[in-house]
């Protein structure tokens, strides 16, 4: 028989992304709907080890849809990747009354899920993350706002590059992804996009590939760079060294995490915090929310964590072929 969910808590955790607002105000406001009563949980597992830990009612979420970060907070917590920090978070748990939690954050998110699961503590994650690398779901929560945060920022950067007929490499944010890169490369015109799963760390053959459009008229060049490549200001520097056209760094950095949520990325983390509401309502637990192929799913967390995820070969093809 499922165990039944009388007290849920509801947590961010890892990077802040725009739209878990959303995703917390959908679970509050569900829950209660559910007749589940509702803790929020401040900074992430930290908070829970320090048990801040109080009581949601659906006014505590209004009129925060629209706000960008998440009102919860949100920390890093090495202590919740030992055993003994696990153990802490579950007898909180307890303490607190709280049967059910949703987590709302990445794979490093879904890892303490896991051992809360493990521990008695029915679970369900949410993907929150700009980076787009949960494999489970084509969509995570943050990243719709986060590119076109970028996008914009690089037209912006594009106009004084062709200005001043200079190279630009703008570094864009994903840790050890390349979504944003792929998508703010074709989005934006680049004529180099390096992503970490595709870049041989070949230098020359950007510079090569500079000095080829010079010949053919070009008076600007963009590179889009993503953050696990990084070192892009002393890339700049060797590709003006051995092109001689001025080059420079932008790295855009946090303002991709910022910012007012767009319409998607409010709309799909509302669906996907009720569905977690929903699946807590049923006593299940250990599991993600996800999206693919056009509908809201839910797996396993032991096998979402297993599975892979990889820049499509096609779209990244498309991408080389555009910046010609």
């Amino acid at each position: 028989m499922a165990k039944q969910i009388k007290t849920i808590g509801v947590l961010t955790s890892g990077g802040d992304a725009p739209g878990m607002n959303a995703a917390v105000r959908s679970v509050v406001r569900k829950s209660l709907n559910n007749g589940m009563k509702v803790m929020g949980i401040r900074r992430g597992y930290k908070g829970l080890l320090a048990g801040d830990i109080f009581e949601m009612d659906s006014h505590d979420v209004s009129d925060t849809i629209q706000q960008g970060g998440t009102i919860l907070g949100t920390a890093r917590c090495s202590a919740f990747h030992t055993q003994e920090g696990q153990k802490q978070g579950a007898d909180m748990c307890k303490k607190f009354g709280i049967d059910g939690i949703v987590v709302i954050g990445g794979d490093g998110s879904y890892r303490g899920a896991q051992a809360l699961s493990k521990m008695g503590i029915n679970t369900i994650g949410v993907p929150g993350t700009i980076d787009l690398d949960i494999a489970c779901t084509d969509y995570t929560i943050g990243f719709d706002t986060a590119v076109n945060t970028a996008m914009q920022a690089i037209d912006k950067v594009r106009d004084t590059s062709s200005s001043h007929e200079r190279c630009s490499i703008i570094e864009v944010m994903g840790r050890n992804a390349g979504y944003i890169a792929l998508w703010c490369g074709v989005a934006n015109g680049a004529e180099d996009i390096l992503l970490p799963e595709k870049y041989e760390f070949n230098e020359q053959e950007i510079i090569n590939n500079i000095i080829r459009n010079r010949k053919k008229g070009k008076t600007h060049h963009i590179i889009i760079n993503a953050e696990g490549i990084g070192h892009s200001t002393s890339m700049a520097r060797r590709i003006e060294a051995a092109t001689g056209m001025e080059t420079r760094a932008t790295i855009l950095g946090y303002m991709q995490r910022g910012g007012s949520p767009t319409c998607k990325d409010r709309y799909y983390a509302s669906i996907m915090g009720a569905m977690a509401a929903d699946l807590l309502a049923e006593g299940k637990s250990n599991r993600v929310v996800g999206y693919q192929h056009g509908e809201f799913v839910d797996f396993d967390i032991d096998e979402a964590l297993e599975m892979q995820k990889s820049i499509p070969e096609y779209e990244y093809n498309v991408a080389k072929i555009l910046s010609l």
